[in-house]
């Protein structure tokens, strides 16, 4: 009980996590996540932990819950919870604590709910099972937290399905799952990371606030500093399963004392000069109209129409729901459109992908926001490079390795990663292994898909720097699809901005970015964080402000 008079809430000691690796071509053995790690959180308090992909950042947020996912266990040290070493406790004691004194909230709600129970009886559920409220009293306190953060109809909202509230509300409801059973502390996996600037900063300020009012501490992964600059009190920097650095968050924005500090503080936007349109161009997109479910469907996509230039980046953006996605499918032929038409290289392309010729497949690749189910977890590079070289290109033998040598150069890797697996990559490794995958094909446009979002700053730096280099090498053109502002302003040339299934905004970069600006335009471009405390604040500020004066 000392430590609850302290207000010392969780004391991690010396923790050590490891997991087991099979790899396909040597016998099982056992890998470090987690190296002698050491933490501490007071009650009301919040301490980011932030780092790149595979830093052990979630392994360490689940360790203060006594679990390790995916086969990892804990080999050593302490997780002392309210006083008490949780990792002794047994099983029992721990499904006793969590749910009840430790909430986890996921990155991705919508695989967190279950689609066929109201989010009423699965916000309340925790509270319920482990006794800390009656039904009724657990209903109310729903209510006052739906309408704590931010949610419409408070009173009724419970009552909906998760497919019937939008990605942002199903993320607050998840918030207020946690919050109902009056844990002592919350995880927070990367709440934000796929939702779109104008929704990040509504759910944000909904947890700072839950934070600040019901007085639970919280430990919140992510790997945007500016996001973590505006929730937290202490930040935790990690990589490799090891601590490279705590202190105050100010000290951490503006004092770095480690170089990969430095490193993640000092990551700028990419100088990109704008090239303006050629007179012919590569796609363009006239009238079109899609709707799933045909005709008779609710139009997803209004009268889209744009263009691309040969060698050039369009970066289509807006917020989820926007239509982004849509357009993609529609251009590759996965969603036919009911009007207009797509014109590629001169040629009118055919609705549907079946319709289509194998140069129209080769022509127009597409990368993906997820490498790791982009790619079959039993090939190698080597294979997965090399099937667009044999399906196209016939290639074989020594032909296709000196191809793949060259791929591999090209996505600064080399041969030696030639004959490794998937898992065996980090996540900046996986998403380079697509990219070549669709430069094998040799294509004139390329389709990427929120390519960088989920890779950490250094990382996702690292990337555009490629995909900008690699366009000035193959002449590739790129529609780049993102809800991140900062990409476009590093890669584009052109941007057309999405809305409801409509383009509001349409024209070169500097054109664009230029105001006067229409609502939805300044909107985005004002909910972008800014690493600099006090940020949410003032951005919140200024939205109550247009509000009123409207």
């Amino acid at each position: 009980m000392a430590d609850k008079d302290k207000g010392l809430l969780l004391d991690i000691r010396n923790l050590r996590m490891e997991a087991t690796a099979y790899p396909p071509d040597g016998p099982p053995h056992d890998i470090v996540i987690v190296d002698d790690v050491s933490l501490t959180l007071k009650r009301g308090k919040v301490l980011g932990l932030i780092g790149e992909s595979g830093a052990g950042k979630s392994t360490i947020g689940l360790s203060s819950m006594g679990y390790g996912r995916g086969g990892v266990r804990i080999t050593g040290g302490e997780v002392i919870l309210n006083g008490r070493d949780i990792l002794k406790g047994g099983s029992r004691q721990l499904r006793k604590l969590r749910g009840k004194e430790v909430c986890y909230v996921a990155q991705s709600a919508a695989a967190a709910f279950n689609p066929a129970h109201r989010l009423m009886d699965q916000v309340i559920e925790a509270a319920l099972v482990h006794g800390v409220a009656s039904r009724e009293e657990a209903r109310k306190r729903a209510v006052v937290l739906f309408e704590k953060l931010g949610l419409p109809d408070p009173g009724g909202i419970g009552e909906r399905y998760p497919h019937q509230v939008s990605g942002g509300q199903l993320q607050r409801a998840m918030t207020a799952m946690a919050l109902c059973p009056e844990p002592d502390l919350i995880v927070f996996d990367e709440p934000t990371t796929a939702l779109d600037v104008t929704t990040q900063i509504d759910v944000l300020a909904a947890i700072k606030e839950a934070i600040r009012e019901t007085g639970v501490a919280a430990l919140y992964i992510t790997h945007d500093l500016a996001v973590v600059a505006q929730v937290s009190d202490d930040i935790m920097v990690l990589r490799n399963g090891q601590t490279v650095e705590v202190g105050e968050t100010a000290q951490i924005i503006h004092e770095p004392r480690e170089d990969y500090t430095r490193a993640l503080v000092s990551v700028r936007s990419i100088e990109h000069k704008e090239k303006k349109p050629a007179p012919k161009p590569l796609l363009s997109v006239d009238g079109v109209t899609a709707a799933y479910g045909g005709r008779g469907g609710v139009a997803v996509l209004k009268n889209v129409s744009l263009q691309l230039s040969p060698g050039q980046t369009l970066a289509v953006v807006g917020e989820s729901g926007s239509g982004k996605s849509t357009l993609a499918r529609v251009i590759t032929g996965l969603l036919p459109p009911y009007e207009g038409e797509v014109h590629f290289a001169g040629r009118q392309l055919a609705p549907a992908l079946a319709q289509r010729s194998r140069d129209d497949l080769r022509e127009l690749q597409m990368i993906y926001q997820m490498a790791d189910v982009a790619m079959n977890p039993r090939q190698t590079v080597r294979n997965i490079i090399g099937r667009p070289l044999e399906f196209y290109f016939g290639m074989r033998g020594a032909e296709k390795e000196r191809r793949l040598a060259e791929l591999l150069d090209e996505i600064e890797m080399g041969e030696g990663f030639a004959d490794r697996y998937p898992a065996e990559l980090s996540g900046g490794q996986k998403q380079r292994v697509c990219i070549a995958r669709a430069l094998a094909a040799k294509p004139q446009l390329i389709i990427c898909d929120e390519v960088t979002s989920a890779l950490d700053p250094l990382v996702a730096d690292g990337i555009l720097k490629l995909l900008l280099n690699l366009q000035k090498i193959e002449n590739v053109a790129y529609l780049f699809i993102t809800h991140d502002l900062a990409t476009v302003r590093a890669i584009a040339d052109s941007i057309a901005v999405m809305y409801q299934g409509e383009v509001v905004r349409y024209g070169t970069k500097s054109e664009v970015l230029s105001p006067p600006f229409d609502d939805y335009t300044d909107l985005l471009l004002s909910s972008v964080p800014e690493m600099e405390i006090g940020w949410l604040e003032k951005a919140i500020a200024s939205r109550r402000m247009e509000s009123a004066g409207n």
